[in-house]
């Protein structure tokens, strides 16, 4: 066995980025990438990560994500004086752009 073949079985186990992008039926899904990005920073951000639902919706101009997290959680996304949002916005849009689809997030208080 050569290194490269080592080193292919070590990477085998991860989960590659473009298995996530498909759903269930074998499609693309458009924007998989970033919402997976979304998805993975809001979940590692809140207290309560069980409680984060990321809606999706396609209109002209791109993907329009909505972030529900539980109550308390909402100031932690915020963040002070917006930084952690505007941060989070920023790191979705360039994961958008690499699939050219531009993407905006919006945080949903309930």
């Amino acid at each position: 066995m050569t290194v490269g073949e080592e080193q292919g079985e070590a990477i085998g186990n991860q989960v590659e980025p473009d298995e996530v992008l498909d759903d269930n039926l074998g499609n693309t899904v458009i924007g998989g990438r970033a919402r997976a990005v979304l998805s993975y920073i809001a979940g590692s951000i809140a207290a309560d990560p069980d409680a984060v639902v990321v809606d999706t919706d396609e209109s002209s101009r791109g993907l329009r994500f909505s972030v529900h997290v539980a109550p308390g959680d909402m100031g932690r996304m915020i963040g002070r004086r917006g930084r952690v949002a505007q941060s989070i916005r920023t790191l979705v849009r360039v994961a958008g752009a690499r699939e050219g689809v531009e993407t905006n997030v919006d945080f949903v208080d309930e």
